[in-house]
């Protein structure tokens, strides 16, 4: 099968268990997007958890574009706080990008490291910055994080433990899953949950989904049908 666009049953979702006896919640993706006159066309105005945010983004980089399961992530984390509450949780973002799920995390009072490729952590920890600048939070610290490479020495588990993983849109069809889903369980120790969020598009998505399912106990928290974004909950399996 060719890695085209690739729709599947949402039935179809390897063993992921619902929050409650009606399923996932449902939304609708919601605009939070803030028309706002700006002289720069790569600025774009957001409004979660109370606070406008303002993102810069660059056509140059796929990890400095704000995507879908971003937007997805942050509505449900400011729309549900009951089933995941993120304050005072220390918190590591994959792939942070633009940092908007970040700031959105660390204003609704989490300890938060931003992760993402060396490229990408000017435009990162210049978003961050202008974002939090002034906020009685905490700001959340970046850090270079190429998946796979050099964990222990970087991220030591004796020293860095986290209470949550956040990834939003960091499968697609691309050749680092391997290297995402190791680093993935080397973050993940005893009581740390995963919250991923993704646009499902390939079955390369849906492919990776099910070798996460052997790992963890998988959940689906919610789903935006219009978008295609789906957001899942994992803890590590017990042996």
């Amino acid at each position: 099968m060719e890695e085209e666009d690739f729709e599947q049953d949402s039935e179809l979702c390897f063993d992921c268990s619902p929050t409650s006896g009606s399923g996932p919640r449902i939304f609708k993706m919601l605009e939070k997007w803030v028309p706002k006159a700006s002289h720069y066309f790569d600025k774009e105005h957001y409004f979660y958890a109370g606070n406008q945010i303002t993102i810069q983004e660059s056509i140059e980089n796929f990890g400095a574009i704000v995507w879908p399961g971003a937007l997805a992530l942050c509505q449900y984390l400011e729309s549900d706080q009951q089933e995941i509450s993120l304050k005072d949780k220390k918190v590591i973002e994959l792939g942070a990008g633009t940092g908007l799920v970040s700031i959105v995390a660390s204003i609704l009072g989490a300890f938060v490291t931003a992760t993402d490729l060396p490229e990408v952590l000017e435009n990162l920890e210049f978003n961050i910055a202008r974002n939090t600048q002034g906020l009685k939070i905490h700001k959340p610290e970046v850090r270079k994080l190429a998946w796979g490479e050099d964990l222990d020495q970087d991220f030591p588990r004796s020293t860095h433990q986290y209470d949550v993983i956040v990834a939003t849109d960091v499968v697609y069809h691309h050749t680092a899953l391997d290297l995402l889903l190791a680093t993935i369980d080397y973050l993940c120790q005893p009581g740390t949950i995963l919250i991923w969020a993704n646009k499902f598009r390939f079955s390369t998505d849906y492919d990776f989904l099910d070798r996460l399912s052997n790992m963890f106990n998988i959940t689906q928290l919610a789903e935006f049908p219009e978008s295609n974004v789906k957001v899942f909950k994992g803890t590590v399996r017990e042996n």
